[in-house]
């Protein structure tokens, strides 16, 4: 299956997705944006990538007058459901249905890893003013923990994870270089939604029935041996939030 098909695939799960995956620290998304904020003047946003609205959200609430952009029609109705008010349009970060220099910002939550740099960065600088920030922030679970270790072991890594860990993200003109900060921080989870988290991922949608019940298996193991998810209880889940960000000219 094509890396294209895989990042069109998380509609068919957008229930898990938007239980099992964490939303983004504040601070995070509040630091993608200091850039370009002035006093006075809500932010022209656009969260591009948006899924079901796990970052749209966080935006809104520092303020900003947001509209979404996904590829996905079924992951853009569950973000309707969830941050109400905001508008919504099919779209890609190489196609954005948007007018030129409309926007303070462009901001896009683990969706930077599937787009073509080149194209993309063209058309996101087409979209931005003068001056506008281009902010790009990933979730990645906190693999120095054993047993988070263990369940990425289990359900396998994700491109994300392997970009994060080897040469970063990159951007094209009109971006010159990206500024980047982390924030380490914990999800208080629940069993049912750690299940959610697997079944959220596109190399899970989109597998096999005999993989998929391999990669349940080997979850299933993981899983059991946390007596802390007993009776409805919760595991603190560390994330590693990676924050990048630049200017256009």
């Amino acid at each position: 299956m094509s890396q294209r098909d895989k990042s069109t695939s998380f509609g068919r799960a957008a229930s898990a997705y938007e239980s099992g995956r964490p939303g983004y620290p504040a601070e995070a998304v509040a630091w993608l944006l200091d850039p370009v904020r002035e006093p006075g003047r809500a932010l022209r946003v656009a969260d591009v990538g948006a899924g079901t609205g796990k970052l749209t959200r966080t935006v809104v609430e520092l303020g900003a007058d947001v509209v979404a952009v996904d590829p996905d029609a079924d992951m853009l109705a569950a973000l309707r459901e969830n941050v109400r008010g905001v508008p919504t349009f099919v779209g890609t970060a190489e196609s954005l249905p948007l007018p030129d220099s409309g926007l303070d910002a462009v901001v896009m939550g683990q969706a930077w890893h599937w787009v073509d740099v080149e194209p993309a960065s063209r058309e996101i600088g087409r979209v931005l003013r003068s001056g506008g920030a281009l902010g790009l922030v990933w979730n990645i679970r906190d693999d120095d923990v054993e047993w988070v270790r263990r369940l990425t072991e289990a359900m396998g890594g994700s491109n994300a994870e392997v970009l994060l860990a080897t040469t970063g993200p990159r951007v094209a003109e009109p971006f010159g270089e990206l500024e980047h900060r982390v924030w380490r921080w914990e999800r208080p989870i629940t069993l049912p939604q750690l299940r959610d988290l697997v079944v959220s991922r596109s190399d899970i949608i989109t597998a096999s029935p005999e993989k998929r019940a391999g990669i349940d298996a080997a979850v299933d193991g993981v899983l059991a041996s946390l007596p802390e998810l007993a009776d409805g209880g919760t595991v603190a889940l560390p994330y590693v939030t990676h924050a990048f960000r630049a200017r256009r000219p």
